[in-house]
């Protein structure tokens, strides 16, 4: 795990470059760093020391020196792979992971990806060719983002590395806010900053003279055919190719803990783990908080104590008064509250391990959303007749106040009613954006710059073109598709990327192993989403691990609660920040719409607090990275408006 840099250009290069680009990296790798530099590019990295801790220094050359690597990961088939290499003749100068997929390329050229199993995003400068070959793993765990102009291509594991070796780059993507305020996700390849582009999951990147930049898929997931079987004997091999994948997510050189967020994903990765690849116990975390009808760390420590793992558990009280700017920095493009609950957790597991399993992915592969038979549900709804629609439940739904908790009845029947009137993959894409921003309200909040720039873009476009070209006929499939290529890697791995590695700690997901998730994609719908019973095949394993407490209690969430701790804490900042928008001063949105919902929201008419927070993180987002604010001014400026409440308040020690 780390972070990778490089530079690819015929003309020679400032070395003070690569290190600026790598000092901005130098949370996600504190252990070590290492610069290339030859014919034509110059390569970096900054190590977080996991696998050959003596002997992995990056980059690593082949056997002759005409190609070297970076690569910012962990390749869990390495050695069975490197022991075929060496049985083909190569040598190999440490025992590395990051070798092998050197050693690969030679072997397999581009194809050399097919072959990986795990979390990557490297570069492979082949010095003979003068090519760049770039690649990242197949769900999006690790990042991978460039800047290509005419002969020269720069890339970097996070944008601030890009941004410090070419601050003019800090120019806004309109076409990137616009879609973050319409889904709350910037989707591959864009990014917020207009020249900087991300590297798609599953994905390859060549570039050298002749050929220029090309980008190619290498992988997806299909559908179909459909597995054949009972639901006993698809949950066993479930099982089996589960605890495959965690055996390998345990190869490491230095200790792995777990999260545990008193969950079904992360609660039943542990209890897989200690029941059936280590014999040692595992040290597991968890987070907690001071409001019991929001505290999952019961739970965990129900699970912890059956399974006897050493048990960390700390009761918090975050606050975004303290964080907001940090979390942003290290985000480098706004996104959700979900972050602060990944920070503290990340902070509080590196003070004892260097790697933590987690369980992300376990929705987007077994259906845990409520949208997923929400939409099934609006199309029955749809074969009302359009007038009693039109004419009786609409007018009804319209007496019905919007101020209530966006999860409420009376919102979910607004939500059926509206996608009704859709179908297919807009009706997907509509359904993820209801309580953000749809394009009735954008007339009145978006600014003439915004709406002159954005007037063809449509930000749906990257949710209906995956599920409208997934291999798959059942629409739950078709929108588990959307989610696993789009919403997966650019929301919630995303922030579990940056919020661990900026505490330099690294996360792995076994649910995302793309065997597990090529495996579960082909499971009947019937076994994911079976009426309002979502993820019906994981709670079915889960019953052969978990206390009935766990499995039976209802999906929570940390970040669900944030609204209601932090009541005080998203006033002040809405006010500080929204009253006088810098985006709207500049034409981007209009100042009397951004007032008008903060009315609606402060008095209760109308429950405003999803579109808030983006606007929040949009404008705090613009003035630290385009405005030029420092985290210093961001910190000082909240100061000096409200004090925030003490971070932790218990520790506790099983």
């Amino acid at each position: 795990m780390c972070g990778i840099a490089g530079i690819v250009s015929p003309n020679p290069v400032d070395p003070q470059g690569m290190a600026r680009m790598l000092d901005a990296l130098r949370y996600r790798g504190p252990d070590d760093e290492g610069i290339y530099t030859g014919h034509g590019a110059t390569l970096g990295q900054r190590r977080l020391s996991i696998i050959d801790l003596a002997g992995g220094h990056q980059p690593i050359p082949n056997e002759d020196k005409s190609a070297w690597i970076v690569c910012n990961g962990e390749i869990y088939n390495y050695r069975e792979i490197r022991k075929e290499l060496i049985e083909k003749g190569h040598r190999f100068s440490t025992n590395s992971d990051s070798e092998v997929v050197l050693h690969l390329y030679e072997e397999l050229g581009d194809r050399c990806v097919e072959r990986l199993r795990g979390m990557f995003a490297f570069a492979i400068w082949d010095e003979e060719r003068q090519r760049l070959f770039a690649a990242r793993d197949r769900l999006g765990q690790k990042p991978f983002y460039y800047v290509q102009g005419g002969k020269e291509l720069y890339f970097a594991s996070e944008i601030k590395g890009l941004l410090a070796f070419d601050p003019s780059l800090a120019e806004m993507d309109t076409e990137a806010l616009d879609q973050y305020l319409s889904l709350r996700i910037i989707a591959s390849p864009r990014s917020m900053f207009r020249r900087i582009r991300k590297l798609p999951p599953a994905h390859t990147l060549s570039f050298d003279p002749v050929n220029g930049l090309q980008i190619a898929r290498y992988w997806t997931l299909h559908y179909e055919p459909k597995l054949k079987g009972s639901d006993e004997e698809l949950t066993d091999q479930l099982e089996e190719r589960i605890i495959e994948s965690i055996r390998l997510h345990m190869v490491s050189d230095v200790p792995v803990g777990a999260f545990m967020s008193g969950g079904l994903d992360s609660t039943l990765v542990v209890a897989m783990l200690m029941k059936h690849v280590t014999s040692e116990p595992i040290q597991t975390f968890t987070i907690g908080l001071p409001y019991s009808q929001f505290d999952e760390a019961p739970y965990a420590r129900m699970v912890a104590e059956r399974y006897g793992t050493r048990h960390h558990e700390r009761i918090v009280t975050p606050s975004l008064l303290e964080t907001l700017p940090d979390l942003l920095w290290h985000l480098d493009e706004p996104s959700d509250p979900l972050s602060i609950c990944t920070y503290l957790i990340a902070r509080m597991a590196r003070e004892h391990v260097k790697v933590v399993l987690g369980g992300d992915g376990g929705d987007e592969l077994f259906g845990g959303y409520d949208r997923y038979y929400g939409n099934r549900y609006a199309s029955y709804y749809a074969m009302l007749p359009a007038f009693v629609r039109d004419y009786l439940i609409g007018p009804a739904l319209r007496l019905i106040p919007d101020g209530g908790w966006y999860k409420s009845k009376a919102h979910q029947l607004k939500w059926l009613h509206k996608l009704s009137y859709m179908s297919g993959s807009a009706r997907y894409a509509r359904s993820l954006a209801y309580f953000y921003f749809g394009p009735d309200r954008k007339e009145s909040l978006y600014g003439p710059a915004m709406k002159s720039s954005t007037r063809d873009f449509d930000p749906e476009s990257s949710i209906r073109e995956i599920f409208d070209a997934a291999d798959a006929h059942d629409i739950v499939d078709r929108m588990l598709c959307a989610d696993s290529f789009v919403r997966l890697p650019d929301h919630p791995v995303m922030i579990l990327d940056r919020m661990t590695m900026a505490n330099s700690l690294e996360a792995r997901a076994p649910f995302m192993d793309h065997v597990v998730a090529e495996f579960s994609a082909r499971l009947p719908a019937r076994m994911k989403v079976r009426g309002r019973s979502l993820r019906y095949i994981q709670y079915r394993l889960a019953e052969r691990y978990l206390p009935r407490e766990v499995i039976e209690r209802p999906k929570q969430g940390f970040s669900s609660a944030l609204p209601y701790m932090l009541r005080d804490e998203y006033r002040l900042l809405f006010g500080l920040f929204l009253h006088d928008s810098q985006l709207a001063r500049d034409g981007y949105l209009q100042q009397p719409a951004i007032d008008k919902l903060l009315a609606e929201h402060e008095t209760g008419r109308v429950d405003n607090g999803n579109r808030l927070w983006l606007l929040l993180n949009s404008e705090t987002w613009y003035r630290m990275f385009i405005q030029g604010e420092t985290k210093s001014d961001l910190h000082a400026r909240i100061a000096a408006h409200g004090r925030s409440s003490p971070v932790v308040e218990k520790s506790a020690t099983a």
